[in-house]
């Protein structure tokens, strides 16, 4: 393998990382995590424990008990103690939150609960997420044919340069316009979902960590495709087989022919640049 093959193949690794990153956390609903601060349900037959507001009703004279239409229920819960903090966790799909026994989760649409006015943020958001995705898979093809044939390495250099760049400012703002939609949630979406406190979860920051191994791979691969144009003249110079060039045709000798000199032998010499006519003693007759 060559030296340019076996560098390709390296590259290989990170943008396969940004992409396993980039579905990891599309998928997931860990974007943000929090806490909930809801009032405690009243407590009922098969649902007793800390998590409930515990009541008694009050009796007639008579000692029976009264309808629940009448009865009269005495809370003694209150301040800090009549609400309960539930931790709940949001992504680009749904929300969960804690069930009441502490058992599992219970979880929503996250687009049911964002209030009109985020809903158009969050569809930009998703529609980025997914160019992201289909351009980082897209260099992760393009490389591994390259790998697999030994194609021009200059053009996939090229090709995956710019597909990461792409990826990387899509991916960019995927991430900063979930957040605008989730901060227009937390402020203006329902009461009963509001979170008490809230910061961004791990799968924010495995989304932030691929635009960052994107930004990476394309400065690497511009890098050395800035590096493989400047030293292709070079090697052409320097090149054990350097091309033949064609000689180029002497200027043709200028025959010039002189009058006829006599020669005691009644011949006719033409003169020619070089060549001495016999006789002449090395003195060329002009007429």
């Amino acid at each position: 393998m060559d030296r340019a093959r076996w560098q390709r193949t390296l590259t290989l690794f990170p943008i396969c990382l940004a992409l396993a990153f980039s579905l990891t956390a599309m998928g997931s609903s860990h974007w943000c995590e929090g806490i909930r601060r809801m009032t405690k349900p009243l407590c009922q037959d098969l649902l007793r424990g800390s998590n409930c507001i515990h009541f008694s009703q009050a009796s007639s004279s008579t000692g029976r008990r009264l309808d629940d239409s009448k009865a009269v229920q005495y809370i003694w819960e209150t301040g800090d103690d009549k609400f309960i903090q539930r931790r709940f966790h949001a992504g680009l799909w749904q929300s969960c939150e804690e069930s009441l026994n502490s058992t599992g989760e219970r979880c929503t649409c996250f687009l049911g609960i964002v209030p009109t006015e985020g809903q158009g943020v969050l569809w930009l958001s998703i529609g980025a997420e997914v160019l992201d995705i289909f351009l980082i898979l897209t260099g992760v093809l393009l490389l591994g044919f390259s790998v697999s044939s030994g194609c021009s390495r200059l053009n996939v250099d090229a090709s995956v340069a710019i597909l990461m760049v792409l990826a990387g400012l899509l991916g960019m703002v995927a991430h900063m316009m979930y957040t605008t939609s989730f901060q227009i949630t937390v402020n203006l979406g329902p009461e009963d979902w509001r979170p008490q406190t809230w910061d961004y979860g791990w799968s924010y920051c495995l989304a932030w960590g691929s635009f960052a191994l994107c930004m990476a791979v394309s400065v690497a691969t511009m890098s050395r495709y800035t590096t493989a144009q400047v030293e292709m003249p070079r090697a052409q110079k320097g090149s054990p087989y350097p091309q033949h060039s064609t000689p180029q045709p002497r200027a043709s000798q200028k025959v010039w022919q002189t009058g006829a000199a006599p020669h005691p032998g009644g011949q006719v010499f033409v003169n020619v640049p070089g060549h001495q006519p016999p006789g002449t003693g090395g003195k060329v007759s002009m007429c």
